[in-house]
């Protein structure tokens, strides 16, 4: 599948609990390496939001991955996250519509 842009990017949702409880918390056993990377270029719990704000903007970006699976259809999209530090690295999302949904759901985030 070869699409531009994620449907109803704009409208894209990124959980407080996928930022808090994950992607930068420190003592999860999956997302401290995920957590320790976006913390170096300055995004915290306490300032969660601005993490979140960046992942949306980071999903009106092309998508370079489509996969359909059981649960709806998974993007994946990569390119540089606008970060505090303004050091701007690269990252990878992957968002899912699922299936009678119409708006993509962050699922992760990792560097590229």
């Amino acid at each position: 599948m070869n699409i531009k842009q994620m449907p109803n990017a704009a409208q894209a949702q990124v959980a407080r609990e996928k930022i808090v409880n994950y992607l930068l918390c420190l003592e999860h056993p999956d997302g401290n390496s995920k957590a320790r990377f976006f913390i170096r270029f300055g995004f915290s719990v306490e300032d969660w939001s601005l993490l979140a704000d960046a992942l949306r903007r980071h999903g009106l970006e092309k998508v370079i991955e489509v996969v359909k699976s059981s649960y709806g259809l998974r993007y994946a999209v990569e390119g540089n996250i606008m970060s505090p530090d303004g050091r701007n690295p690269r990252v990878r999302t992957v968002w899912i519509v699922e299936k009678d949904e119409t708006t993509p759901r962050l699922i992760t985030a990792h560097p590229a």
